[in-house]
């Protein structure tokens, strides 16, 4: 049986970051193997966007080592910077389109602005991912802002599965969608999968979690608390993940209330 070193596609190894005197990150451990499908949840303001902008060169850690195929990331720049990020695809949590861009354009960005593509062939790239997440070439001609926010979510995973990246981040991906969609854009981030993608994906909705997640891990005062397969979270044994897969106001998160 190969060792979690020998499969791990990013590793996170005693991670700390800090904004004034606020401890956001303090000393996170997180092994994501290659092709699996991990996700993080907790409260908010836990640490987990940080996490992941931390993962992109977005925020530079206090302290600690990331590791994404084995090479330490952390100080990367230039065109070693460039190349990393290429691994990397990223549905936000409010998909983040451009309103001045049809939506072809919005799905092309990273191929045109980031691989210099022609747009001809960025175009029929774009089309061929709006197809993959259900939208037909009549949505590409529009403007985000003619979309429902469904729509919006879905022309953000295109997007992020446009240049077939290695990593997929996906932040809050169901936030501000009904149940149905929520269960679309489940179903389609499964399918996205499919090819041996490795992905992160940070949520408050437990439902998406068990859907999409091989691994489930809880982040909460800046650590992971605990981690495990899926099937696992509800005989996880801590009293924490229990509070919050339950949603239970009493127990040993105290959220803080501001008179």
């Amino acid at each position: 049986m190969a060792s979690v070193a020998s499969t791990a596609k990013v590793e996170l190894k005693g991670v700390k970051k800090r904004f004034g005197n606020k401890v956001v990150l303090d000393g996170l451990d997180l092994v994501i193997e290659r092709g699996q499908s991990l996700v993080v949840i907790g409260g908010s303001g836990t640490g987990k966007s940080v996490m992941i902008k931390c993962v992109l060169g977005i925020l530079r850690p206090d302290a600690g080592e990331i590791f994404v195929d084995g090479q330490e990331v952390t100080r990367l720049g230039g065109r070693a910077r460039d190349a990393y990020l290429r691994k990397f695809g990223m549905l936000f949590q409010g998909a983040a389109l451009f309103d001045s861009l049809p939506v072809w354009e919005n799905v092309a960005f990273g191929l045109i602005q980031g691989r210099g593509m022609g747009r001809r062939q960025a175009r029929d790239i774009a089309f061929e991912k709006l197809a993959k997440v259900g939208l037909g070439p009549d949505v590409g001609e529009l403007s985000p802002s003619e979309l429902s926010g469904g729509m919006q979510k879905r022309v953000g995973l295109a997007r992020a599965i446009a240049a077939d990246p290695e990593i997929i981040f996906f932040d809050e991906p169901t936030t501000g969608l009904d149940p149905i969609m929520s269960d679309v854009i489940n179903d389609l981030i499964v399918a996205t999968r499919s090819t041996g993608t490795t992905a992160l994906s940070i949520t408050h909705d437990l439902i998406s979690a068990r859907k999409i997640a091989d691994r489930i891990a809880m982040l909460y005062k800046g650590k992971i608390i605990w981690d495990g397969p899926t099937a696992e979270i509800d005989h996880s044994g801590n009293p924490y993940v229990d509070q919050f897969i339950h949603g239970r106001a009493v127990g040993p998160i105290q959220m803080e209330v501001k008179a």
